[in-house]
């Protein structure tokens, strides 16, 4: 399809024809040579002088190849473009950060796999959390790590197999022993501030109660409500234990009603897994759609044309001329 991206320069078209119609004729001065006997020669040429101006007027030929060089150069300047079939191009509009516990409580071997054999906590979330990655394709994800300190793993991107990669490094422990849930949910806030959407999701994945942090869970999903973000609350651990140990469901429940977000407890692979089909189920993609045409422009075209008649123009009058000159 052909379009032009300065359609009004064609209002330029008639501008010479106003010019040659409307505008007073050039006129220039040229020298001469005064003889004493001019009018001799004038009678006996059989001429009458006369004073005025001598009109040099175009051929049928030159008159054509003006208009037609004046044509292809406002077709230039009107910019022909060729439109390209549409493009689509989805983008996520709502970001995702995950929030996993890798204190040293993860490290117990309490989780039962597909085949019932005991299986490590942090290894059964991190094999659960790879096919939950996998299926956000096209989502904008963020990961971060926690113990007794937080720390981003992975800043928020559309790369999701390295995301799976980072998840991959971590270990129980790297983080510290302890259990810093009110800080994982600060920072997962900050983390959102380099957002430029308005759907916030964060997933906390915790199996002890919070024992490290300087601003308390309530706190932090107070100001999570405050900035819009939701909160979904995964409680992996024994909440009959004792100490750092007991997974504190009360507060993962109360982050998660604070944000309008949901609470899920697991305490198996197969648990787990069913929570995040729950949680994808709950909350499916959500992309905006933009589209454009490609264009590629095909201004060079009658300008080369242009240029051509130009010059062949200059090199059929020079010729002429020449030939003139020796005859």
């Amino acid at each position: 399809m052909l379009s032009f991206a300065a359609p009004w320069v064609f209002l330029l078209l008639p501008l010479p024809a106003l010019v040659y119609f409307f505008a007073p004729p050039h006129r220039q001065r040229v020298d001469a040579i005064r003889i004493p006997f001019f009018r001799h020669v004038a009678r006996a040429a059989g001429a009458e002088p006369q004073s005025g101006s001598v009109t040099l007027r175009r051929t049928r030929m030159q008159t054509g190849l003006a208009i037609l060089i004046w044509v292809l150069l406002v077709l230039a300047m009107a910019r022909p473009e060729r439109l390209g079939d549409p493009i689509v191009i989805e983008k996520s509009a709502r970001d995702v950060v995950l929030a996993v516990d890798i204190s040293g409580s993860m490290d117990q071997r309490d989780f039962k796999a597909a085949d019932g054999t005991p299986k490590q906590r942090l290894e059964a979330v991190k094999d659960v959390l790879r096919a939950f990655i996998a299926a956000r394709d096209g989502d904008r994800m963020a990961l971060i790590i926690f113990g007794t300190r937080a720390f981003v793993q992975a800043p928020f991107t559309e790369d999701l197999q390295s995301l799976t990669g980072f998840l991959d490094q971590t270990a129980v422990g790297m983080a510290g022993p302890n259990t810093a849930l009110g800080d994982a949910i600060g920072l997962g806030i900050r983390t959102f501030e380099s957002s430029e959407v308005d759907q916030r999701l964060m997933i906390v994945l915790s199996d002890g109660a919070d024992t490290s942090s300087r601003m308390t869970p309530v706190n932090a999903s107070s100001i999570a409500a405050d900035k819009g973000v939701v909160i979904y609350t995964i409680g992996v651990g024994d909440p009959d234990a004792t100490g750092e140990d007991r997974v504190d469901l009360d507060a993962l429940k109360d982050i998660a009603n604070k944000t309008q977000g949901q609470y899920f407890f697991a305490d198996d692979e197969a648990a787990l897994t069913e929570v995040y089909q729950q949680i994808d189920a709950q909350n499916p993609r959500v992309v905006e759609t933009q589209s454009y045409r490609p264009r590629v422009s095909l201004a060079h075209y009658p300008l080369a044309a242009a240029l051509l008649l130009i010059l062949a123009s200059t090199l059929g009058f020079r010729l002429s001329q020449g030939r003139r000159r020796a005859a």
